[in-house]
C-alpha cells in the first residue's frame, strides 16, 4: 500500500478488508495495510469512533469482524482501483466510451460517484483512451448469461434453445458446468444429454434458457478453462480431418483450440475436429497455417478449401490487356 495514504484512507481500507475477510487478526490487518500491528489497532479504533461496529474475539478462531447486519458507507475506490476498472471496461467493451451505451451509462454513474481527485482521472481516461473492437468478440444477452450462471451456481439442469452459426436450431437438456470467457467470447461448458457428451456452446447463440427440476453434480476435478480448450473443436455439424507432413511440434503453435485436436501421425501430424462453419475454417484458420496440408475430410471442408484455392488461383491469372 502506498505510504502517502492518509489515516482516513487507511481506515477505509481496513473496513474493506474486514468486510471481505471476517476474522482478520491484528497482525494480518497490519500486513495488508503495510503498517505496524499497533497502527492497525488504531485504525480499527477510528472505525469504531465513526460508529462502525467492529467486534473482536480472542483465540484461534478470533479476530476482527463487522457485526452482522452492519450497514456500510458507499463503496470507496482507490485511484488504482478506479483506473483499473475503467481500463477493464474499455478493453472488454470499447463502446463504453459512449454515454448512450448501456455499459457506458453504468460506467458514467460509477465515475460520477467517485471522489473528485479519483473521478477526474477516471473520467479523463474514459474520454481520451480509444479501443479497437475485437472483430471476433461476441457479447451475449445479459439476461441469458445471468440465467446460465444462476443454473451453474444452483447445479440445476436447463433446457436451452440454440442456433448454430450455420443457422440450424435445436433444443437440448444440458448440465451447465461453467460459463467461461475466452478471447472475447462467452462459452457454456456443459454435459449435453442430447449428445451424451461434453459440449461447448457460444452463449450469444443461446436463444432461450428453461429451468428443469433436475439437479446434477459436476466432475470433482473440473478445470473449466482447460476443459473448454480441450472440447472447443468437437461436437459440431461438419467433421474435419486435416493431415500435415510437418512435425506436431512445428504445427501446434498455429492451431487454435476450436480447430480440433492435433495428434502425431507418422512423420507428421493429423488435426481431427468439427466445425459449424467450413468456410471460416478454410479461409480464416487453415489459410494462415504455413505448412502444406491435405484435407481428408469431411466433404464440406474439402469444398470450402477448394473454393478458397480457386479464388486464390484466379487472383494470379493474367488479365487480357
Amino acid at each position: 500500500m502506498p505510504s502517502e495514504l492518509s489515516p482516513t484512507a487507511r481506515a477505509l481500507r481496513a473496513l474493506e478488508i474486514l468486510q471481505a475477510r471476517p476474522g482478520t487478526t491484528a497482525d494480518q490487518l497490519a500486513e495488508r495495510l503495510g503498517v505496524t500491528e499497533r497502527a492497525a489497532r488504531r485504525y480499527v479504533g477510528i472505525l469504531r469512533e465513526a460508529g462502525i461496529p467492529v467486534e473482536s474475539a480472542r483465540g484461534p478462531h478470533g479476530g476482527y469482524r463487522l457485526r452482522r447486519g452492519t450497514r456500510l458507507p458507499p463503496i470507496v475506490f482507490t485511484q488504482a482501483e478506479a483506473l483499473g476498472l475503467v481500463m477493464a471496461v474499455l478493453d472488454g467493451q470499447p463502446e463504453a466510451t459512449d454515454a448512450d451505451d448501456p455499459v457506458g451509462a453504468a460506467l458514467g454513474k460509477v465515475i460520477q460517484a467517485l471522489p473528485e481527485n479519483v473521478g477526474r482521472q477516471a473520467a479523463a481516461l474514459r474520454e481520451h483512451a480509444k479501443a479497437t473492437p475485437d472483430r471476433y468478440s461476441a457479447r451475449p444477452d445479459p439476461v441469458t448469461t445471468s440465467a446460465l450462471v444462476a443454473a451453474v451456481a444452483a447445479r440445476r439442469r436447463v433446457l436451452i434453445t440454440y442456433r448454430s452459426e450455420s443457422g440450424n436450431a435445436w433444443q437440448a437438456e444440458v448440465d451447465p458446468w461453467a460459463v467461461v470467457v475466452r478471447h472475447g467470447r462467452w462459452y457454456l461448458l456443459c454435459h449435453s444429454h442430447r449428445a451424451d457428451a461434453i459440449r461447448t456452446y457460444r452463449v450469444d447463440r443461446v436463444r432461450a434458457v428453461g429451468q428443469t427440476a433436475h439437479e446434477f453434480e459436476p466432475p470433482g476435478d473440473l478445470d473449466p478453462v482447460a476443459a473448454l480448450a480441450e472440447n472447443l473443436g468437437t461436437g459440431w455439424e461438419f467433421p474435419t480431418r486435416v493431415v500435415f507432413d510437418a512435425p506436431l511440434a512445428e504445427v501446434a503453435p498455429w492451431i487454435r483450440s476450436p480447430m480440433g485436436r492435433l495428434r502425431p501421425s507418422g512423420d507428421g501430424c493429423v488435426l481431427v475436429g468439427s466445425t459449424s462453419n467450413p468456410a471460416m475454417y478454410a479461409q480464416e484458420w487453415l489459410a494462415t497455417v504455413p505448412f502444406a496440408f491435405r484435407v481428408q475430410g469431411g466433404a464440406e471442408l474439402r469444398a470450402a478449401v477448394a473454393e478458397v484455392a480457386t479464388r486464390f488461383a484466379a487472383a494470379l491469372t493474367p488479365q487480357d490487356s
